[in-house]
């Protein structure tokens, strides 16, 4: 969650992009995410928390390496089917 700046590129193809620190934050997330999980950002958690939602969410055990961020927490967004119980055991496949 964060700002981002979107314009058109121009080329061969036209195309739409977005530029910002959020988004090479979501790409280097992108690349640290496990199969069929949703990771999400600490500010994300921020704001889910804010507005009462803190249940939608686990922390990720441990602190993800991210280049050009350093070592960062995140969080997996916990589907409405999800238990607890499978997303200990996607962590434990994560290490």
């Amino acid at each position: 969650s964060g700002p981002v700046t979107a314009g058109v590129l121009r080329g061969e193809r036209a195309r739409f992009q977005l530029f910002g620190d959020t988004m090479n934050t979501a790409s280097r997330m992108e690349s640290t995410s496990l199969k069929n999980m949703v990771q999400i950002s600490q500010a994300t958690a921020d704001i889910l928390t804010a507005s009462g939602r803190e249940q939608m969410f686990v922390a990720r055990e441990g602190r993800v390496q991210a280049k050009g961020k350093g070592e960062v927490q995140t969080y997996w967004l916990r589907p409405k089917s999800t238990r607890v119980a499978s997303l200990k055991s996607y962590q434990e496949e994560d290490e």
